[in-house]
């Protein structure tokens, strides 16, 4: 890291992320809305990326493994990766418990020099990310993937309605799961730098409302059901979907 701004970053980052897995977000993830927002998203990489019983898959900022651990077996493999020593114990121990053979977790950066992958996904990972690193991200995505592999991520946007009114009325626990240096993404900045390394783009909204629904009542899945249902209709509605609350990049490269 030659940038000593972006060090600094991902160290405060990997110090919040610990504090973070050393408990607490485990019993948070594990509650039924969340894990309801978690397979339904993972149904969906697996559409949009093509990702198959013949895949490898990797996993930038992985954290505890759940995401993963539901793609795990419908792939040939997964390797996560994160910077949170306490999170890649707690997936590999979640991995060996399920049984889950064809996941590999990996404390730090990046992947081993030379791994070839046939989708990277980030889920709310790139808006973590130091300016620097993110500018760079979509090179080195390019240099991961296998010809005709697919990078996704998942990240909030700048414009999301849900944010706003977050704030407005409940500001302390907006932060409470808000590391210093997280911000919210402007999506098509971020599809650009897809383009301009050379990938096929598509930036879409995931959800107007479904994913805080989540974080606020995580222990209401059938709530969550019906948020998600509500999202699918609002979302045709355009001024709704530019006001969504997290976006999508899938970027294919030729």
């Amino acid at each position: 890291m030659n940038d000593p701004a972006a060090g600094a970053i991902l160290e405060r980052e990997k110090a919040y992320h610990e504090k973070l897995y050393s408990g607490e977000a485990q019993v948070h993830f594990a509650r039924p809305a969340v894990r309801a927002f978690r397979r339904h998203l993972a149904r969906r990489i697996l559409r949009l990326t093509g990702a198959s019983r013949h895949s490898r898959i990797l996993s930038l900022g992985c954290g505890i493994g759940d995401t993963e651990l539901l793609l795990a077996p419908f792939v040939q493999a997964i390797v996560g990766v994160d910077l949170s020593p306490s999170a890649i114990r707690q997936a590999r121990a979640d991995a060996e418990q399920l049984g889950v053979a064809n996941a590999e977790f990996i404390e730090g950066t990046a992947p081993r020099t030379g791994d070839k992958f046939d989708a990277v996904i980030a889920i709310f990972f790139l808006h973590h990310l130091p300016d620097a690193l993110l500018t760079d991200l979509p090179g080195a995505v390019a240099g991961m993937l296998n010809s005709g592999g697919t990078f996704y991520s998942l990240d909030p946007s700048v414009r999301r309605l849900s944010a706003a009114v977050g704030r407005l009325l409940i500001p302390k626990l907006m932060k409470k799961y808000q590391s210093e240096d997280e911000r919210e993404l402007e999506p098509e900045p971020v599809a650009d730098s897809f383009r301009r390394a050379g990938f096929s783009v598509q930036c879409d909204t995931y959800d107007f409302g479904s994913t805080p629904w989540a974080g606020l009542f995580p222990g209401w899945r059938f709530g969550y059901q019906v948020a998600r249902r509500a999202d699918d209709w609002l979302l045709r509605v355009p001024f709704l979907r530019r006001r969504g609350s997290n976006f999508e990049i899938i970027a294919r490269r030729s």
